[in-house]
Parts: structure tokens; C-alpha cells; sequence
């Protein structure tokens, strides 16, 4: 891809009373790139390094891939073990299931199911996926139709909530949670109040990753068809976590412990959730994971060729979703399980909270819950962009995240900023869909009054399993705007006078007002 000085502006670098800020590195991988012919030079100097895409309307061709091999292929192997041992535990607990229908009941009432979840359970999850899905959609429009004030108020919110909820703790004497949540709201306060003036420069990339969704409707089928899946198998995994009860609660009622697949017994019932947690935190992973990395490949095909001499590549997310199922697939699958594990440890330390009555081992649970929290987000966190790599040039897991390491390093804190306010308001908002879900799930068990129920005992469970589920449908509903985001990101940061030079001039000047950084650019060692 050969830019023409004739065909485009030339770059307007800073005035003279700008900043030199190539002068403040001393790493020469950090560096402004000077002029048109420094650019033209660079890549013409090796058409097959990674800095640009080639000329092509061909995917394949316009993000090449050297030497096509299945990349980390041996996590692909073990992902498919997991999905076959669940496929075989789902047909055994949905037998049993089915077989026990009569004692089940056929509806939200009248059921003789006394003793554990039962069918009435499969419906409420019914309707939470439903609301899940309504409402992370209209999220979608509400974003784009205002930007800046969706950030500005989610970031106020975010911190009224944070301190509000440790008022109320304290008032509650559970003074561990209290404090907790004091820290992250002053915190909160803190960030919000110090990089407030980044907030149109967030606001200008949503805009701009909206736009492109409406350029790339395919985009948004990615998205659908993404969130058609999910919610398929969220649905699938809420049957097979009431079937494992049914078939393994030990229980002298329990008729599903006479149909095959193995008597009752409470190790089971243990074993067995514990590995359908497990492969159902997986297996949601991947399908997330994969939407991200074809979305990724549509949004740098807009970046890169959307006004190439030869057009963008046709149909970018078939070819990009080929490219994500077969030789990255493995890489997907790596990064998964990563998330998978860690989230599986969530789960176990949230069960255990509900069991403990100490005060000293509820505060230890409370700060290793934090701990691993933070973990699960690092590695969520450093993912997403590693995967952006993954899906513009082909690599492996590994050499992926050096890349993103190196991002991180020199340009860390833009991308941070950029992001908390991004993150926040979007993960606010499903936030706000999972707490209207889990109150759904709440009301409905206190008015349905189901006979596994009667005690109480249930609600937590069934309350967290509800809030779990319905955050993780809307965050893969606005993955398409996060996907976006990280990949812009990730583009500017490597090849800013690309923008510049195939966009609308215009578009790029509003972001040099409230970025003056953008002229930094970064080139990988690996």
C-alpha cells in the first residue's frame, strides 16, 4: 500500500510550540514518524513486515500470514476434550431431566420438586436471557446518540454507587465490605477528577467505532449471530447446572437418581459442577474470545484499506471469522482457559462465602475474592488487546502479548485513561442490566414460591447464577463497541499517519485536539 503525496494531505505534524516528544524517549522503538517519504520508505523497504497491510481485496492477502500454520494447536485439542465431556454430562443430567418431567411440574407453578431446582428455574433463566438481550441492544443506540454524557454520567454514577453501597454497609455493621468499596469509590473519584479532560477524546472513538459498525453492518451480524450463540448456550448451561441437581442431589425423593448415568451422591454432585462451571466459563470464553478477533479483523480492514486504490477486502468477516476458526483458533482456545480458571476460583470463593459464618472467614474470603478479582481483570484486560493481535497479523498467544506488552509500556496510561472511561461506562451499563436481572430472579422466586424453596435457601445461588448469566450476555452484546475500541487503539498506536492519510482529514484533526500523543508511534521488536 503505496500512500501518493499527490492523493493525500500531507501530515499536520504539531507547531513549533508543541512538545517534542520524540525527544523524550530514548528508546529508539518509540519514535515519530517525520515525513510522507519516511513512511513510503518504511514500507516499501519490506512489503511483507507487519507495519501495513498490503493492497488487496482479498483478506488473506491484505493481512498475510507468512508461513500459514495452526497456531498454540494443541490447546485447540484440549478445548475440544472439554466441549466433548460437557456435550456427554448435558446428554446425561438433560436425560434425567426429561425423565423426571412429572415430578418436576410442567409450568412456573405446581410443581412436587421439594428438594431441589427444577423446571420453574429453567424458566425464570428463560426470561433473564430475554431481558439481557433487549436491553444490552438498546444500550448500543443510547451510546452513540450521547457519547459524552453516557461517560460522564456512568463514571457519577459509578462512584455515588461505590460509596453509597459502603454507607449502607456500615449503617449494616459489615464493616469489611464497607471499606472495600469506600476504597474503590474515593479511587474512582480520584481517576474521574485527574483525567477528566480525556473524556472527548473517549467520546470522539465511540463515535467513531459507532460509525464504522454503521459502514460494517457486519459488525453488528458478527454481534448478533455472537449473542445468538451465547444466549443458545447460556440457555444450555442453565439446563445442565438444574439437571445436575436433579440427577446427582442426593435425596430419598429424588427419582432422578434411578435414571442411568450413576447413583446420587454429594462428591458427584460436586465433582460434577464444579467441571460444568469450569467448562461452561470456558466454553463462553471461546465464543466471546472469537466474536472479539473477527470483529477485530473488520475494524482493520476500515483502518487500513477502507480508501486503499484497490478498496477494501470483500466480505472481511467471513474471512476474518475463517481466519479466527482455523490457524488462531488455538490461540483463542490459550488465552481462554487463562480466564476460564480464574473465574472458576471466583465462582468456588463466592460458594464458599455462603457457607461461611465467621467473621474472620468471611474478611478472608472478601480480600482473596479481591485479590483474584483484580487478577481476572488483568488477564481479561491484557486479552482483549492481545487478541487484536492475534486477529491483524495472524500470531501466536505468546508473541501476541509481547506485542501487547510493548503497547503497554510506552503507551500504557493512553490507552488506560481511554479505556476507564470507556470500560466503565459500558460495564456500568451491565451492570445495570445484571442487577435488573438478578431482581427479576429475586421477585420471581418470592411470588412463584417453588417448593426447593420454601426455607429461602435457594435465593443466593440462583440470584448470583442470574447476575452471572445476564452480565456476560450484555458484555458480549457491547463486545462489538469494546472490539472496536482495542483495535483502533492498537492501530493508532502503531500506525497513526495511516488515519491521517486514508480517513477524512477532519476525523483525525479532532483527534489530535485532544491528543496531541497521536504523532508517537510504536513499532514492535518481535
Amino acid at each position: 500500500m503505496s500512500y501518493n503525496n499527490n492523493n493525500y494531505p500531507p501530515p499536520n505534524y504539531p507547531p513549533s510550540d508543541q512538545p517534542n516528544y520524540n525527544q523524550q524517549q530514548q528508546d529508539n522503538t518509540y519514535h515519530v514518524q517525520p515525513d510522507m517519504e519516511r513512511i513510503n520508505n518504511d514500507y516499501n523497504h519490506n512489503k511483507t513486515d507487519e507495519k501495513y497491510p498490503q493492497q488487496s481485496q482479498d483478506f488473506d492477502q491484505s493481512f498475510k500470514i507468512e508461513k500459514p500454520r495452526f497456531n498454540d494447536w494443541y490447546f485447540t485439542i484440549f478445548f475440544l476434550l472439554v466441549l466433548g465431556g460437557f456435550i456427554a454430562v448435558a446428554g446425561i443430567v438433560l436425560n434425567a431431566l426429561r425423565s423426571t418431567y412429572g415430578d418436576q411440574g410442567s409450568g412456573i407453578y405446581g410443581s412436587s420438586d421439594s428438594f431441589t431446582m427444577n423446571r420453574n428455574t429453567v424458566i425464570l433463566f428463560a426470561f433473564v436471557l430475554v431481558l439481557s438481550i433487549v436491553f444490552a441492544a438498546l444500550g448500543i443506540l443510547f451510546v452513540r446518540a450521547f457519547a459524552k454524557t453516557f461517560i460522564i454520567v456512568a463514571c457519577i454514577l459509578n462512584v455515588i454507587m461505590s460509596i453509597g453501597t459502603a454507607i449502607f454497609y456500615f449503617v449494616e455493621h459489615y464493616y469489611s465490605a464497607a471499606i472495600v468499596f469506600l476504597i474503590f469509590g474515593l479511587f474512582a473519584a480520584y481517576c474521574y477528577w485527574r483525567a477528566r479532560s480525556r473524556i472527548p477524546l473517549s467520546a470522539t472513538i465511540l463515535r467513531i467505532v459507532i460509525d464504522v459498525m454503521r459502514h460494517y453492518p457486519s459488525t453488528l451480524v458478527t454481534a448478533f449471530i455472537g449473542l445468538v450463540i451465547s444466549a443458545g448456550f447460556g440457555a444450555l448451561f442453565s439446563a445442565v447446572i438444574v439437571g445436575t441437581y436433579v440427577k446427582y442431589q442426593p435425596n430419598a425423593d429424588n427419582t432422578g437418581c434411578q435414571v442411568g448415568g450413576g447413583s446420587c451422591s454429594n462428591s458427584k454432585l460436586i465433582g460434577i459442577l464444579v467441571f460444568v462451571f469450569f467448562a461452561g466459563y470456558y466454553i463462553s470464553e471461546v465464543i466471546k474470545n472469537t466474536i472479539h478477533v473477527v470483529i477485530s479483523g473488520i475494524y482493520g480492514t476500515w483502518y487500513y484499506l477502507s480508501n486503499s486504490d484497490q478498496g477494501a477486502p470483500k466480505h472481511p468477516a467471513l474471512s476474518a471469522f475463517k481466519r479466527a476458526i482455523t490457524y488462531c483458533f488455538g490461540s483463542i482456545c490459550m488465552g481462554s482457559l487463562l480466564e476460564a480458571i480464574i473465574q472458576l476460583i471466583r465462582q468456588l470463593i463466592n460458594i464458599a462465602r455462603s457457607q461461611v459464618d465467621s467473621l474472620a472467614g468471611q474478611c478472608g474470603l472478601i480480600i482473596l475474592n479481591f485479590i483474584v478479582g483484580i487478577i481476572d481483570w488483568l488477564v481479561q484486560y491484557f486479552n482483549k488487546y492481545a487478541y487484536c493481535y492475534v486477529a491483524l497479523y495472524g500470531k501466536p498467544y505468546v508473541r501476541s502479548a509481547k506485542d501487547t506488552f510493548d503497547l503497554f509500556r510506552f503507551k500504557g496510561m493512553d490507552v488506560l485513561v481511554n479505556d476507564m472511561f470507556i470500560n466503565v461506562a459500558l460495564n456500568f451499563y451491565s451492570l445495570f442490566v445484571a442487577y435488573l436481572s438478578s431482581l427479576l430472579a429475586y421477585l420471581y422466586l418470592k411470588f412463584t414460591k417453588p417448593g426447593y424453596n420454601s426455607d429461602g435457601g435457594y435465593y443466593a445461588p440462583v440470584v448470583a447464577f442470574t447476575f452471572l448469566i445476564s452480565m456476560q450476555i450484555s458484555r458480549i452484546t457491547l463486545s462489538v463497541i469494546t472490539s472496536g475500541v482495542a483495535t483502533f487503539m492498537v492501530c493508532l498506536a502503531k500506525d497513526p499517519e495511516v488515519l491521517q492519510m486514508s480517513q477524512r482529514d477532519e476525523l483525525f484533526n479532532e483527534i489530535q485536539r485532544n491528543y496531541p500523543q497521536v504523532y508517537e508511534k510504536i513499532t514492535s521488536n518481535h
